[in-house]
């Protein structure tokens, strides 16, 4: 059964290669979405796949990428109708 979520992550998450690396683990997991900049400051991520990979994504996204400061990371369960093909940076917010 497909999962879907969004995730919100707060912190020093944006000029960090936080998407890229968003889109590089989600693609190792077989999770498709998008990731995109707020203009909060946040990075947003609406992800689809399986429950364990989503845990997965979720997991990882409270350290993400290399340089990236994560404080605070909130997850929505969301009901989706149409799934997704691939997973994608969109533009910023």
């Amino acid at each position: 059964m497909t999962r879907s979520v969004n995730i919100v992550v707060s912190g020093k998450v944006q000029g960090v290669w936080f998407r890229a690396a968003t889109q590089k683990q989600a693609e190792k997991l077989g999770v498709t979405g998008w990731v995109r900049n707020l203009a909060t400051g946040e990075v947003e991520i609406h992800a689809q796949g399986t429950s364990s990979a989503i845990e997965e994504l979720i997991h990882w996204s409270h350290k993400g990428s290399t340089f990236a400061k994560v404080k605070q990371v909130q997850v929505t369960e969301l009901s989706e109708t149409e799934p997704f093909s691939s997973f994608e940076i969109k533009r910023d917010q």
